[in-house]
Order: C-alpha cells, then structure tokens, then sequence
C-alpha cells in the first residue's frame, strides 16, 4: 500500500490561476504551491543573510524575499542572488529606485505595496525594469498600509479597500503590457483577510500570494495563521504561502509545509501520527515523539510514520502509515512496516531504531526513483 497516496474524497480542487516565473519557480496553474519565507539579517551583512537564506533552503524553501530599504542592500542583492540557491524577492517599500536597482542585481521578483510606491509614472519605470532583467512582479498590498483615497472612499480597512487597492495597481502593469505578477492583500486580522483573497481570487486570474500579516510569535501566529491559510488553501484559493511569525524564518517554512502536507496539498518530508498520551501508554510518548521528529527533520521524502502510546489505538494507526510503533506490554512494543506488523522491540532501543528505519525507507524510496530517472 502506498501510504502517501491521497484518497478521492481529500482532494482539494484549486483555484484556476494563469502560471508566472519566480527565478527557477513556477507559481500558479498547475505548479506545487510554493513556500515562502523571509530573512530578518540586515541585507548589508551577506554572509548572515546567506545563511539564513541556506537555513531556510534546508528546510525546504522554495523562495527567500530579502527586504531592500537602502542603496547599500541593493549593492549587497547582486552578491545574494548570485550566491542563492533559491530565488530572491526583493521587498521594496517607499523608494521605487531600489526596485530597479534590484532588478539590475538579479532579483527574481520584485515586491512592491501599491500604499508607498509612488506615481504611475514610477511604476512603470520599475516595470521597464522588471522586464528588461527577467524579473516578476507581486503586487502586495496590506491593511496597514493602504493609499489614502481608499481610507478617505471607505472609512477603514475592508476587504473590497484591499481588493481594490490591488485591481488598480494591477491595472498599472496590465497597461504597460506586463502580466508577470502575482498579488497578495494581507491583513493582522483573519476575517478581513480571508475575505480580501476570496473576493480577489473571483476578480482576477493572476496567481495569489496568501499569508496572514504580523500573525504573532511561534505558537499563536501558526494557530492565526493555520486558521486564516487553511480555509482558503481549502477552498482551492493560494499559489504560494508564507507563514509570517515572529520567529526563526525556517520555522516559518515547517510550518508552511504542514499545513500543505494536513491538506493533501503538497508533501515533503516525515509526518508522524503521534497520540497526545494518557495513563494506558506503554512508552514515554510525547518525549520519544520530540526526540524522532527532530531526528527525523532532514528527510526530505514524503512519509508517514505513527508513534501510538498503545493498543487500543496503535494497530489501526499503524496499518495506514509507512513505519508503525504501537506499545505493548512487558516493556515490549510492535513495529509495523507499510501497515502490516513485522517486529517487536524493546524499549531501550525505540528512538534509534525507528529513526533507523525511517532513514532506511527514505534510501529506499529516492533509489527507485533514481531507477525510474
């Protein structure tokens, strides 16, 4: 049985999007939505804003957006976008310049907020830019942020503000023939910016960057996030996310990827099915489950592995993942291998062994895939 396989009834039917390029990336139609996160080093300091950008690579980042507030960070782009792997979105704010000076250093697009770029006379400067260097474009337009005419016209941030902020703005490149962009309207709050994308997604065809803005720390802007991001990946709504957290920009990245991998939408590395423990479990559940997961974070091939404290449980678990260990008595537990029980184990060796096995599996998988190359 292949346990990465997606059921009928879990698939999630996406929204149609025309398809841009971001560097080496395909964002929208029918490509993987991509994930996204951004550097918090000052651009200035390359070696550190490479090494985060390789941090997040590593965890599995398809695009690093590099913030560009000074001449001096667009000096220091040309030397990150030659040295990345993955490609650079330079964050532009205020200063339209900086745009096309990231463009001349190699930015693989350009993001601009309609709020603080300037004249339409700017805009299609960056644009001429964009073009001449083979960048694209994300239209981001954000709550906190919005033009003064918008503010003036509806009293207050709403989602037809946003919408509308980002249909005038698109407009402008459309006009100057340019339709390699893609647009984001973000917002702190949830519903007003799950209302923005789900009136833009019905608007326009272009692709859409989803994310819930300033989410809060680790713990409550992934549930923000979780909440806001899931209801519309659900609805088929997104091409590429980023999880904005007031943390590590790599755990933006894991948290991006399990939100796609809950949904059936895309699947990297391990998943593991764990119980949260109770007085039945056979093995110290919520430590050995830490234990494998961090163990585990460099596999990079979708599996499925369930770590169930006991039998009541353990045994159905086991039969729809590709590595299963359920506890059992007498310090005794069974492992499962694709669904069926093959061993037993003691308790000693639990981590170890299941960490092995996963490893294992993981050589095994990209072999035959190599065979079939």
């Amino acid at each position: 049985m292949d346990h990465t396989t997606i059921r009928p009834y879990r698939m999630i039917e996406r929204r149609k999007s025309r398809q841009i390029r971001v560097g080496s990336v395909l964002v929208g139609g029918d490509a993987p939505i991509s994930v996204q996160t951004m550097t918090n080093t000052l651009t200035t300091d390359v070696p550190a804003t490479l090494a985060q950008i390789a941090a997040a690579e590593e965890a599995g980042a398809d695009i690093v957006r590099v913030s560009c507030p000074d001449e001096d960070s667009t000096k220091a782009l040309k030397v990150i976008c030659a040295e990345s792997q993955v490609p650079i979105v330079a964050d532009i704010h205020f200063h339209y310049k900086r745009a096309i000076e990231a463009a001349e250093a190699g930015a693989a697009c350009l993001r601009i907020n309609p709020g603080n770029i300037g004249s339409a006379d700017r805009v299609k400067e960056v644009v001429a830019a964009a073009r001449d260097h083979g960048a694209s474009m994300r239209i981001g337009v954000n709550a906190g942020s919005l033009e003064k005419h918008l503010l003036e016209k509806y009293g207050e941030p709403c989602p037809e503000a946003l919408v509308e902020s980002a249909l005038e703005h698109a407009r402008l490149l459309q006009d100057n023939d340019f339709h390699e962009f893609k647009i984001s309207v973000k917002a702190s709050d949830v519903f007003l910016a799950v209302a923005a994308y789900q009136q833009l997604a019905d608007a326009i065809d272009c692709p859409l960057h989803i994310g819930i803005t300033e989410a809060g720390g680790l713990r409550a802007g992934t549930v923000k996030s979780s909440i806001g991001l899931g209801n519309l990946l659900w609805a088929g709504i997104g091409d590429t996310i980023r999880v904005s957290l007031s943390a590590d920009p790599a755990e933006e990245v894991r948290v991006g990827y399990e939100m796609l991998k809950s949904l059936g939408l895309r699947r990297r590395g391990v998943t593991v099915i764990s119980c949260p423990s109770c007085a039945r479990q056979q093995f110290d559940v919520i430590k050995t489950v830490g234990v494998i997961e961090e163990r585990l974070a460099h596999i990079d091939v979708p599996m499925t592995v369930s770590i169930i404290g006991c039998v009541v449980n353990g045994p159905g678990e086991a039969r729809e993942t590709d590595i299963g260990l359920t506890g059992g008595g007498r310090d005794t537990h069974q492992i499962y291998i694709s669904g069926m029980a093959d061993h037993r184990l003691q308790n000693g060796d639990i981590v170890e062994h299941v960490v092995s096995l996963v490893e294992a599996r993981a050589s095994e998988i990209k072999a035959a895939a190599a065979e079939t190359v």
